[in-house]
């Protein structure tokens, strides 16, 4: 899920991407074509494969596009900051923490807590479960919990950082350094399926009679607020169409 952003946005500032131990290198100088025309691809280990496998099968095909495609456009963030992977960020772990963030929103992950937080703990259950220390998972634990807080996920490391910013640029934000041919590439193979209003039925679908997933001022009661006043579209909805992407 995009986290929630101003309706009238003014220009986006390059992601703060601050590990715990060093800093990252800055963004280099923008040229008018400067990724890759080949999308990343995801790594190849079990959790990753059992992952994959798992939003396949229990995510509608929009928002596991959408979980999918984040993952990749943050670890095409990462490269394009310098990010040396094993050093600033394991791109396993990366991954993980952006392929299962609307976890939350299949139904073994609808619990009873916003989201984002069931989604997190969902999410580490999973990662227990294949074996990963208590640190590792704790640390996709807080990505997840985090995507949709503004102003918080970027503070809290490297991982939090690039899966929210990885997230927004499925939305168009700060995309300006993808080739037009990676991103079709990638769009090709993980079409979009009108993923904004996908998941704000979803999300809204979940929320509705449970005040307990939509605590006041989170993205889920905007939402709901959004679809039960005329024109009954959301913000989200809106910012996505007008975006790179489109919905």
């Amino acid at each position: 899920m995009v986290p929630m952003q101003n309706p009238h946005p003014q220009a986006q500032p390059q992601p703060q991407l601050q590990p715990r131990t060093r800093p990252l290198p800055q963004a280099p100088a923008p040229s008018p074509d400067p990724s890759p025309d080949t999308p990343p691809v995801p790594p190849d280990t079990p959790p990753v494969r059992d992952a994959l496998a798992l939003v396949r099968r229990t995510e509608s095909v929009a928002t596991a596009n959408h979980s999918i495609r984040s993952a990749l456009f943050a670890r095409m963030l990462a490269d394009h900051r310098g990010a040396v992977p094993g050093s600033d960020y394991d791109p396993e772990l990366l991954f993980l923490a952006c392929v299962l963030h609307d976890i939350g929103l299949s139904e073994d992950g609808d619990r009873n807590q916003r989201f984002e937080v069931d989604g997190a703990d969902a999410a580490a259950e999973f990662l227990t479960a294949h074996g990963l220390p208590a640190p590792q998972v704790d640390a996709v634990w807080e990505a997840i919990a985090l995507h949709t807080s503004v102003g918080i996920a970027e503070r809290r490391g490297t991982l939090c950082a690039l899966v929210h910013a990885g997230i927004g640029m499925d939305f168009g934000i700060g995309t300006g350094f993808v080739s037009d041919r990676a991103g079709a590439a990638l769009h090709a193979a993980y079409p979009r399926h009108s993923v904004a209003t996908a998941l704000a039925d979803e999300i809204v679908a979940q929320a509705q009679g449970r005040p307990e997933k939509a605590p006041p001022y989170s993205l889920t009661a905007e939402l709901l607020r959004e679809r039960s006043t005329p024109p009954h579209t959301t913000s989200l909805e809106t910012l996505t169409a007008s975006g790179r992407w489109g919905n």
